[in-house]
Parts: structure tokens; sequence; C-alpha cells
């Protein structure tokens, strides 16, 4: 496919609603109007016009918005077509619109990546519609739309821009070592790189927010028969989202809740209780158990209080805690805190959180969803950021491992040519975010995940 060709595809959701739009993009754009609507819109007037077919009969009618290039969002000629919602009529315009030359239907994201192509929009800008439209929550729907008005291109353009000017003086004095410029007699190399290697860290720090207000964060309740996990989903989901009774074994396959805490998005995932499998039902349940356990961000170890008095995990259930992912973070839950008595409230063991409350009457609930959203360095303080995704934390984490290699080179032999390599190294990586160093592969897979119309 080519990005010559004229490309046409629903803005809209597909289904009823009272208005329908389609968009084209490309050369043609011109042509698909003088042949649907018999004349050329003003320029950015919407303009009522009745839609036709090749014969001159009406399929429909509605505003037609002309964006001649390259002052449209795509940066090509562009025509809106905004008729009535029903899936006939707006399948039978878009045959229409097909058949005429030099027309294709449009691949998912294409409108965004001509955009991007076009100098319109930056990767990171481009991916921000993406993750506009899919926000789960008002605040990652606001940081959103401060990365598509540039906010995170802009961090990252000033990084790129102080590594340049390091670049240059550190390479003049490689390419003219007569003029006797010494960068690391006046400190200036070290204190230059150490200012942009604390903006990095700062860039990064709330890269790591953006992206669990995008990712979100997985936690899995796990533990023996009848420990209240199922209490539990329910108290942290605040509906009764599973089946609870005293039957142990109640719930036999993975449930999952979405919810989110002071805007940060948390997927809850109920398992089956951990035992020797009675039946091959519930065996398969155990087995999707460990699978959530091993893609976990974290581990509710739910332990029913009035069974036994030990805090300490490996004490509780040393096996379980043998099988669990190394570096998995666990969170010990005493439940029933109702029924012992135990005093409400949270401590650490042996390096473990564990936390006292009661699933079924809520108690300590809130302690736990403040434990959550602190342990993956959630704040709520952080406002006006931007959403980042894994791509841009890998990239911001290569860049601070080139700077820190850079600088380990200063009193080295060959100070001048190492440094210099780890700073392109660096600013390469930093400029994939924004698109200025992707390749196609990495291109087509961002852009096919966004909707067609987009």
């Amino acid at each position: 496919m080519s990005h010559n060709d004229t490309i046409v595809a629903q803005a809209t959701p597909p289904g009823r609603g009272g208005v329908g739009i389609l968009r084209i993009s490309g050369l043609n754009a011109r042509d698909v109007a003088q042949a649907v609507l018999g004349k050329l819109p003003k320029p950015r007037y919407a303009d009522y016009l009745p839609f036709k077919e090749a014969d001159g009969t009406v399929l429909d009618q509605g505003i037609a918005l002309w964006f001649p290039g390259p002052n449209s969002f795509t940066g090509e000629d562009v025509l809106e077509l905004q008729g009535h919602g029903g899936p006939v009529i707006l399948d039978l315009l878009l045959k229409r619109i097909l058949l005429l030359p030099g027309v294709r239907i449009a691949k998912p994201g294409e409108f965004s990546e001509r955009a991007f192509l076009n100098d319109k929009l930056d990767l990171a800008q481009a991916e921000a519609i993406a993750d506009l439209i899919d926000a789960s929550s008002e605040q990652a729907a606001r940081s959103a739309l401060n990365s598509l008005q540039g906010a995170f291109s802009v961090r990252i353009n000033h990084l790129v821009e102080a590594l340049t000017h390091l670049r240059i003086y550190v390479e003049a004095a490689i390419d003219f070592p007569d003029e006797e410029i010494d960068f690391l007699s006046d400190g200036k190399i070290e204190a230059q790189l150490n200012s942009v290697m604390g903006d990095l860290d700062a860039v990064r720090a709330e890269a790591r927010q953006g992206s669990l207000l995008r990712e979100g964060m997985k936690v899995v309740i796990a533990g023996r028969p009848n420990a209240g996990k199922s209490s539990l989903l329910n108290a942290l989901a605040g509906r009764e989202a599973a089946i609870v009774t005293d039957i142990a074994g109640t719930t036999r396959d993975v449930l999952r809740e979405h919810i989110h805490i002071d805007g940060m998005p948390l997927h809850i995932i109920d398992t089956a209780g951990l035992r020797d499998a009675s039946d091959e039902v519930e065996r398969i349940g155990i087995e999707r158990a460990w699978q959530e356990i091993e893609q976990a961000d974290r581990v509710l170890f739910m332990v029913d209080g009035t069974t036994t008095s030990a805090v300490d995990p490996a004490e509780i259930w040393p096996d379980f805690i043998a099988r669990l992912p190394d570096k998995l973070p666990i969170t010990v839950v005493r439940n029933k805190a109702d029924v012992t008595g135990e005093t409400l409230g949270i401590s650490d063991v042996n390096g473990h959180s564990l936390i006292r409350l009661s699933a079924r009457t809520g108690e300590g609930v809130d302690e736990l969803r403040n434990h959550l959203k602190q342990s993956m360095g959630f704040d709520t303080r952080m406002e006006g950021g931007f959403l980042a995704r894994r791509r841009h934390l890998q990239a911001l984490s290569d860049a601070a491992s080139h700077l820190e290699q850079g600088k380990a080179q200063l009193l080295g032999a060959w100070a001048g040519e190492l440094l210099a390599e780890e700073l392109r190294l660096a600013q390469q990586a930093l400029s994939e975010i924004t698109g200025e160093f992707t390749s196609d592969d990495l291109l087509g897979r961002i852009f096919s995940s966004f909707c067609i119309g987009k």
C-alpha cells in the first residue's frame, strides 16, 4: 500500500447513531468531493449538501467539510462527510467512494500515521491520540491531552537539544586538538552532563507516573480456599463482583475487576483457592491462578487469620512462597481481623508488607488501597503530567544508561571518543520517543493499534 493513495474510513464508531462521519485524505480527495457532492466546498466551512450516487441519485444529505492541504490534520487534502449514522447508509456511501479511482480503505491508524509522516505530529503526540480515546479515567484523559498538545515532546526535545550542545563541545575537542580545548580541566562538561542526567531523572519519574495512568497495576489475590479472596475483591471493587460462600473452592476460575484508586487504574484478579485439586475443573482453575501470579505486578497473599497466628509468609506457607517468581513483590493480608480481634494496620515482616483487615466488614481496606498506590510510586500530587508507554520508559532507561556509561569514561584515556559515542546513543534513544529515529517496523506496530478512522 502506498502513502500516495487516497484513503477513506468511517471516523465514528460502528453501529447506529445520530451522526456518521466518513473521512477521506489524499490527492484524490478533491475528485471525491466533485463526484459525491457535485462541487468543492469552501475551505473550512460547513456546507449542507446532498451525497449522490454516480447517476445522481441522492444517498444521504449532511455536512461536508473541506480542508485543503497542508492545513489539515494529515497535511493532505481532507474531506469529511457527516451524514446520518445508520450503518446501511454509511456502507452505501463508503462503497460509492471506493468505486472512484485511486481510493482505498484506510489501514488502522493511517490518518495519524500520515500526520506523523507529514510533520503535523511527532510520534509521541500521535500515540497520545489513541491513549486519549482509550483513557479509563479523567486523570488519564487529561494527561493524554497534555501529551497530544506536546507536553511530553517538549521535555524530550529539551533533553535532545542539551545533548546536542554537549556533543558539539566534546567533538570539537576531539576534532581540533591543536586548539587545546580541554573539556575535562574546567569541569564544565561534567557539570553539564550532571545537569542533563538530573533533568532526565525528572522526566523518567513523570513518565513512570504516566505509564501507571495508562497501563495500570495488575494485582492478583492468591491464597488457600476460604481465606476471603473473593470478599476482598468485592470490598476493593465496591460491589458484589464475586460469589461469596462458606464452601471452600467456590471460585474456580479467574475473576477480573477494573477499578481506580485516586486516578490510578488497578486490575484486580481473584483466583481459585490454591490446594491439591479435587476435580479437573478445579485443577484448571488453579493452573490459571498460577499463570496470573506469574504476570502480576504484586500479589496479595490472603491468609485466614483464624487458622494461624504466623505473620512471616515463609512460615505461613513455605511451598507457596518458594514457587513465586523471583522479585515479585507480595503483601501479606491477614483477613478476618473482626473475628480475631487483631489491631488493624500495616507493618513490615522480613521485607514484606503485612496488613490486617476484615474483607467482610471493610475495615482496613482503605489502608490497603493506599498501600497499593504507594507501593507503585503513584503520586496524586503530580498534576499536568503526560501519559507514557512501555517503549517510552525503555527509551528513557536506555538514554540514562548511556549517560551513566559516558560519565564513567571521563577519567579514562579515551574519554573524549567514548563520551561522544555514549552521548550520541543517548540522543538516539530519546529521539525514538518522538519518532526522529524510529524503524519502519516499529511505526507499523504502533499505528496498527489505532482505530481505523484515526
